[in-house]
């Protein structure tokens, strides 16, 4: 009921002599600082004869992998609530709004653990300017972005609306990564491409184009044959050029003759409009 009905205000008056704390949070401000959720819980919880306590510290902070210590702040510190439980002791309980009701514990949350000890071998050699940049690497950047994913993956499970957002985050996210991939393809391809000798380059480049038309040539076929093919499936000025390159590929590519490329990448470019000119 707490967390639930009741806010963090910051800027509070001050109580006069006669006011009561936990009086004033519950029925005169609604709310309070961090503090003031665990002495109200802490109070409640006595008035119904539940043993309680307020205890006071602060959190583990984040553990950076790069020095193997945990960083706390002052902004870690903060009130709990502790219950006595008959047989089985004391129990710790976060009452402040946007806390896990029940605090973890060092030994619980080694989500670094790995790394941590990593570090620790390798720590003693590695320069210290070294040590100083990952560590800015690590605590502005990726510690920061884990945060941001955590922190998304809460809202995404908190309910209808962050369940529709997620939805929309995984299609946005999917057709992205479609569209890179495809780009990734497409960058590829033109850095073999240029890795080719220039007949081989405008060769490819042909079989390229008619393969996004929907006149692939098959492994099996040679590239003469493909020819003959070819003047069954278009017009017969387009497969004269189509035969004209072919030939050209296979008198480079078996007999060693030198052709003259930039003819051939004259004609090629006709042909392509041509093609566009069809469509």
């Amino acid at each position: 009921m707490v967390k639930q009905q009741y806010q963090i205000r910051e800027d509070l008056p001050f109580l006069d002599e006669s006011e009561d704390l936990v009086e004033s949070f519950l029925f005169k401000q609604e709310g309070g600082n961090p503090d003031h959720f665990a002495t109200a819980l802490t109070i409640m919880l006595r008035s119904l004869g539940i043993p309680a306590r307020v205890t006071v510290g602060f959190g583990q902070g984040k553990f950076n992998p790069l020095t193997g210590f945990y960083v706390v702040k002052n902004t870690d510190a903060y009130a709990l609530t502790e219950v006595y439980f008959p047989y089985y002791g004391w129990y710790a309980f976060d009452a402040i709004p946007g806390h896990d009701l029940f605090p973890s514990s060092l030994e619980e949350d080694q989500t670094f653990s790995v790394l941590k000890q990593f570090w620790n071998l390798i720590a003693g050699l590695v320069p210290s300017p070294v040590a100083n940049f990952f560590n800015i690497i690590w605590t502005k950047i990726i510690v920061g972005f884990i945060s941001f994913l955590v922190g998304l993956w809460r809202f995404i499970s908190s309910g209808l609306v962050g369940t529709l957002v997620g939805l929309l985050l995984a299609v946005g996210l999917g057709l992205l990564g479609w569209l890179g991939w495809g780009q990734l393809k497409k960058l590829g391809y033109y850095r073999r491409l240029a890795k080719l000798p220039p007949m081989a380059q405008l060769y490819e480049e042909m079989l390229k184009v008619f393969k996004t038309k929907g006149y692939p040539k098959h492994p099996a076929q040679t590239p003469l044959e493909y020819v003959n093919v070819s003047y069954q499936q278009h017009p017969q000025e387009q497969a004269e050029v189509i035969d004209e390159i072919s030939s050209a590929y296979v008198s480079w590519r078996y007999g060693n003759n030198d052709q003259n490329v930039d003819y051939l990448r004259q004609k090629f470019k006709a042909l392509v409009k041509s093609l566009k000119r069809n469509n």
